[in-house]
């Protein structure tokens, strides 16, 4: 087995180089040993420099194929950046063929969405401020949700087969709104008394059920779920346990069940706080072709979704990103298959060894994703020799240090802001993937890899002191 490409050299390299990766050598070796790394469960490729002068650094079961869990959402981003240029929006409109009179809209309101995994309370706000300026005081109709762009199915499959209420495994839909997640704020309220309870955003389609208390002390008790409610639509937050006195305020975040009908029933509660009423019910169909655009709302630029997916590794947009690439093939009705299909195909177009990966899932929250090292260095090498992409990609990933899944690694260390880089996750799999700059001006791209028993931590502090040292 090849630890290092100091094998894969050529022999004109110079002395002094070939001194250097001795050194690298026998670093690496240390470094696995303090912590009880064994080499058979790594994969790892690293190289520094570009074009003729790029020497690979680092060659440790490059090939071999893996668990790369959500380092996946490199090559979903490249997809994604390759799909919908740097500048592209998704956008979300109001629509009707009703006709308005004295104030009075006669008939449905039309919410079209258009896939945007970014649309929240401000741009909601935004769209019904531009809705304001048609002079409609009342909707004699409906509001109808159209969420017809992609397909109803609301969950990757290769998710975990068990559904659970946390933010991270929020339903997806081309009509979704705030991360289709629900915040509870809790404050204490008195030693003795409930505790205070607010959900946000307020509207109908969340019932509260708080019978949490407030206890002396500082103590986070807190227990609280989110259910389908089943005599009507919507959810219901269950709120109990216990906060202490001392605490200020504490968060908790849950998802929804219903992308669609919740995105309505928050229009309905922002209609009616600039005074606009709705006599009709909330319902999910498809906009009329002759409707109009009564207001329109663009999405942020989708270098900056990419970025909130890969800061923060967020699987509910790497979802939604990759229903939007189906769209490419099948432009209504898409479907996450349809998606991850376009994904695979953009490998094949970087010229990516078809043995090296198998993509079923663009989040990577799933052990049925397979992808060498090398292979996962192809897609990063790409997206660092593609100027068209390479700020935006950049910017997108974590800072060692500083930000997102990387803010409490390195810290404080040489490596500390010269480290962007995606994490990965899942039980038995640890893995890091990025670029690392050298104050010489050289950059290393590199993708580390992990499937094994040993402790996770351990892993990530093996990845961590790694690139420290090539960094130094």
């Amino acid at each position: 087995m090849k630890l290092l490409g100091v094998f894969l050299l050529f022999f004109s390299l110079s002395t002094q180089a070939q001194e250097r990766f001795k050194v690298l050598d026998k670093e690496f070796q240390a470094l696995a040993k303090k912590y009880g790394v064994q080499t058979k469960d790594l994969g790892i490729y690293a190289t520094v420099g570009e074009g003729h002068d790029m020497q690979v650094l680092l060659d440790v079961n490059g090939n071999k194929v893996m668990i790369p869990a959500s380092i996946t959402k490199i090559a979903t981003a490249s997809a994604v950046l390759s799909q919908f240029p740097p500048g592209y929006k998704f956008k979300t409109q109001l629509l009707s063929e009703a006709s308005v009179k004295n104030e009075v809209l006669k008939g449905n309101l039309y919410l079209k969405g258009g896939g945007d995994p970014s649309f929240v309370s401000e741009n909601l706000w935004f769209l019904v401020n531009a809705f304001t300026r048609n002079k409609i005081k009342k909707i004699e109709g409906d509001i109808v949700v159209d969420d017809s762009l992609f397909d109803k199915v609301r969950y990757d499959m290769s998710r975990q087969k068990e559904r659970v209420d946390r933010a991270y495994d929020a339903p997806v839909g081309a009509m979704s709104f705030n991360w289709n997640s629900v915040n509870i704020f809790v404050r204490p309220n008195g030693v003795g008394n409930g505790a205070e309870v607010f959900i946000d955003p307020e509207n109908e389609y969340i019932r509260l059920n708080n019978k949490a208390k407030t206890v002396s002390g500082s103590g986070n008790g807190l227990l609280a779920d989110r259910q389908e409610d089943t005599k009507f639509v919507g959810d219901v937050i269950h709120v109990g346990g216990s906060i202490g006195q001392g605490l200020k305020e504490v968060v908790v975040f849950k998802n929804i069940t219903q992308p669609d009908l919740w995105a309505g029933y928050n229009l309905k509660a922002f209609l009616a706080q600039r005074g606009i009423q709705l006599t009709g019910s909330i319902k999910n169909g498809v906009t009329p072709e002759k409707a109009e655009v009564l207001a329109e709302s663009e999405s942020k630029a989708i270098e900056q979704v990419v970025a909130d997916m890969n800061k923060f590794s967020n699987n509910y947009v790497a979802e939604m990103l990759t229903k939007n690439l189906g769209l490419a093939k099948k432009p209504k009705g898409a479907s996450l298959s349809d998606g991850v299909q376009v994904i695979n195909e953009h490998m094949q177009s970087l010229g990516v060894p078809a043995d090296q990966y198998r993509l079923e899932s663009p989040s990577g929250l799933t052990r049925e994703n397979k992808m060498s090292s090398f292979a996962m260095w192809k897609v990063l090498q790409h997206l660092r020799n593609d100027f068209r992409v390479q700020p935006e990609f950049l910017t997108s990933l974590p800072i060692a240090g500083v930000d997102g899944t990387l803010k409490k690694r390195m810290k404080n260390s040489s490596a500390e802001r010269w480290v962007r880089a995606k994490t990965g996750f899942l039980t038995n799999v640890v893995s890091l993937a990025g670029y690392a700059g050298v104050e010489d001006g050289h950059v290393i791209t590199f993708s580390f890899v992990y499937n094994g028993s040993t402790d996770e931590t351990k892993i990530r502090a093996f990845f961590d002191n790694l690139l420290i040292y090539l960094v130094k």
